[in-house]
């Protein structure tokens, strides 16, 4: 969940870690550090709070080296303060490093190096670390390095640096994702590919157990036993003005004006005119056609689209589908087969509950299929077939672009299963190609349209501590997922129900001006969503419907109504996700929070 960046070249590197540690704002942190080497040593500077705290102490006083290490750090053992901060070091200052993840018996390991005469001065999981390499070296930083995979239980991506060979960044990593960036005379380290674009494309991916050593002219990777792997680096074609704001005041106002553009790229080679291919899954028609359920598998954001991604899917494909968070998976002991197709979601790919789940799955002998943003991450390298989202690098905590195109991926799913298994007629699954191939266009429209009134409508939120959002069938999810977006960023409290289950107990909540948003996308369902809309309106709520252009009669029963472009109802899903999205970010600007950095949340969860 925190940040690692490293740098080794021919520059100071003071400003360049401080630049990445910049671009990995969006993972969340509650403090933040550096080491740096030298020529005498190794000088750690950091501080609690926001970068800005850890740039003001560098500039008064700036440490002077050309490699060194950086850290944002999320707590986890300990809270939030400058001890507890990244980098740790050891008593002699012999080693430095800075750890994502969590060290399961770091406890253990605590209580025998104090009874070696260790002593610590964090509460941390990670210091235990520094003091253990010093523990267990002996003359050679890579051998000490190595002995961390037999001793440390949990998950970890380190960079270490080391007194004793002060021309090398060490780096070892298990379920924590780190990637080595490859320059000209400068080499980088990172915990995700946006903090370095700007000065390389060229990226080399580490594997559980595997560490490297990093020096400013080459990269050498090492198995568990120290055998050297060669490995050709992966080049990254995303545009590093990608990651930039683009002249938006907050990074989620840019991306939630990408989502047009994000959906043309998922799109794209993989559905035309009456044409719909998915070659890049290399499954037979028989391998499709011998599956008798789908299990779908993520956390958050990603599960909603999973839930609305079930709806489509069994209407279309004929076949069940279950969805399941995550976190919750393996602890009921699923009942999985070859003939089980699991998908799992994840912008990351580095999710740790949604990477557990899937290497159940595949010990159970089902198929994994990923949706991720993330080429080269755990998950694309552990599933069996993925299906990359294409939204670019996704820099805001709250997902809009990502889960648009989870959204659109399970739809394509959906409609090339349909036509492999021949359970939609070729005239019916060329109607629904077309109408998919207009939502990057009506996407737009939407945007256009909704903007100004959604501001007005974030005036009466940002005065509210409760709201409400209510929805059935695919509209349902994505009540979940609006009522999370407020939540994440504004702080109002919101709760999502399916609209016919307001009678059995919630509607004891709603009264005089309570805010509920009623998503009525479902043309088959609309006639029951207006009788459920009356309900809520009865007992004196502000109702705000999204619905279809052209159903004007709605108008009598709500306080707002906000229109999106006419579509197939199995589709509505990426546009009235859109007016909910622009929603929670203008009641979070107008409460004056931090759009892109809510509080207490990371952007890629890694720990369970």
């Amino acid at each position: 969940m925190c940040g690692i960046v490293g740098y080794v070249g021919d520059k100071e590197v003071a400003p360049i870690l401080l630049d990445g540690l910049q671009r990995l704002e969006y993972r969340g942190y509650d403090s933040a550090g550096v080491a740096v080497v030298n020529g005498k040593g190794i000088e750690v500077v950091k501080a609690v709070g926001k970068l800005k705290e850890l740039d003001g102490l560098i500039t008064s006083n700036p440490p002077s080296g050309k490699m060194g290490i950086g850290h944002t750090r999320w707590a986890t053992h300990g809270v939030p303060s400058d001890l507890n901060s990244h980098p740790h070091a050891d008593r002699s200052g012999d080693f430095a490093l800075v750890h994502n993840g969590i060290i399961e018996n770091f406890q253990r390991l605590k209580d025998e190096l104090g009874q070696k005469g260790h002593r610590f001065i964090s509460e941390t999981d990670t210091e235990i670390i520094a003091h253990l390499l010093a523990e267990n070296y002996r003359g050679d930083v890579q051998q000490a390095v190595l002995s961390l995979i037999e001793r440390l239980e949990g998950s970890y991506a380190l960079a270490i640096l080391s007194r004793h060979e002060p021309d090398k960044i060490f780096v070892v990593r298990k379920d924590s994702p780190l990637v080595i960036g490859k320059g000209q005379g400068e080499n980088f380290i990172a915990s995700d590919i946006p903090a370095f674009l700007k000065q390389t494309r060229e990226f080399l991916i580490l594997n559980d157990g595997e560490c490297a050593q990093v020096t400013q002219d080459g990269v050498q990777i090492f198995n568990r036993q120290g055998e050297e792997i060669k490995r050709e680096p992966l080049q990254v074609d995303w545009d590093a003005e990608q990651a930039e704001k683009g002249g938006y005041q907050h990074y989620m106002l840019k991306e939630i004006h990408e989502q047009p553009d994000a959906l043309r790229r998922v799109m794209s080679n993989r559905i035309a005119p009456g044409k719909i291919e998915l070659s890049e899954l290399s499954l037979t028609p028989e391998q499709l056609r011998s599956y008798r359920r789908i299990q779908i598998v993520a956390c958050g954001t990603a599960y909603y689209s999973g839930m609305l991604g079930k709806y489509v899917l069994e209407q279309l494909v004929r076949i069940p589908v279950e969805v399941d968070v995550a976190s919750e998976f393996r602890y009921r002991q699923p009942l999985l087969n070859r003939q089980s197709l699991v998908i799992v979601v994840s912008q990351s790919g580095e999710t740790a509950d949604t990477l557990a789940a899937l290497r159940l799955a595949r010990k159970q002998g089902a198929r994994v299929l990923a949706l991720t943003n993330a080429i080269g991450s755990s998950i694309d390298r552990e599933a069996d077939q993925v299906l990359y989202l294409q939204a670019g690098p996704e820099i805001a905590v709250a997902s809009t672009k990502a889960y648009i195109t989870m959204v659109a991926a399970f739809y394509l799913l959906a409609l090339y299963l349909a036509k492999v298994r021949g359970t939609v007629e070729e005239e019916q699954l060329t109607t629904l190609i077309a109408e998919v191939l207009r939502l990057p266009e009506l996407a737009a429209e939407t945007l256009i349209s909704s903007e100004e009134m959604i501001k007005g409508r974030a005036q009466v939120y940002k005065l509210q501590e409760n709201a409400f959002f209510i929805g059935r069938n695919t509209d349902f999810p994505l009540a979940l997922e609006g009522a999370l977006k407020l939540k994440e960023i504004s702080y109002i409290h919101a709760e999502a129900y399916p609209a016919g289950e307001l009678k059995h107990g919630p509607l004891a909540l709603l009264e005089d001006g309570v805010p509920v948003l009623a998503i009525a996308a479902r043309h088959s369902l609309y006639d029951k969503m207006l009788s459920n809309i009356k309900e809520v309106k009865a007992r004196g709520a502000d109702v705000t419907a999204i619905t279809f252009a052209g159903q004007r009669e709605i108008e009598e029963s709500v306080d707002h109504v906000l229109y999106i472009p006419s579509v197939n109802e199995l589709f509505s899903g990426v546009l009235a996700i859109i007016p909910l999205q622009l929603l929670a970010y203008y009641t979070a600007l107008e409460r004056g929070y931090d759009v892109d950095q809510p509080r207490n949340l990371a952007k890629s969860v890694t720990v369970e």
